[in-house]
């Protein structure tokens, strides 16, 4: 069974940076693109933010674009996202799965953006 583990995620004050891991397990990692989603409060729904893939390229939500880069390490079978010029407003917990999604989510990681 596929699994996602993800890491990295922490306290930073706005206009700081994180970069979250996503380690992906099984054969998928070669085979399909993976995506980067949170979760927000008050509504805790989930939202796509980043997507890296051989077939569909790089693309990333409108909030994003400019700030956040999602890259791939073939050798560790991990996903990058590297998070720049972070606001409060993106405080969630981030997760990563296949793209388009598979009901197999990880623990996620929580990214708070605080002073």
């Amino acid at each position: 069974q596929v699994q996602f583990v993800e890491s990295g995620g922490g306290l930073v004050q706005p206009g700081g940076s994180l970069r979250l891991s996503c380690l992906v397990s099984g054969s998928i990692f070669s085979r399909y693109a993976v995506g980067w989603y949170r979760r927000q409060a008050p509504t805790n729904a989930r939202e796509w933010v980043a997507t890296s893939g051989t077939s569909v390229g790089t693309n990333y939500a409108t909030s994003v674009k400019g700030r956040f880069t999602v890259s791939r390490d073939h050798g560790k079978n991990t996903v990058y996202l590297q998070m720049s010029n972070l606001s409060p407003e993106d405080t969630a917990i981030y997760y990563c799965n296949r793209w388009p999604a598979i009901d197999n989510w990880g623990q996620g990681t929580q990214v708070s953006v605080s002073e």
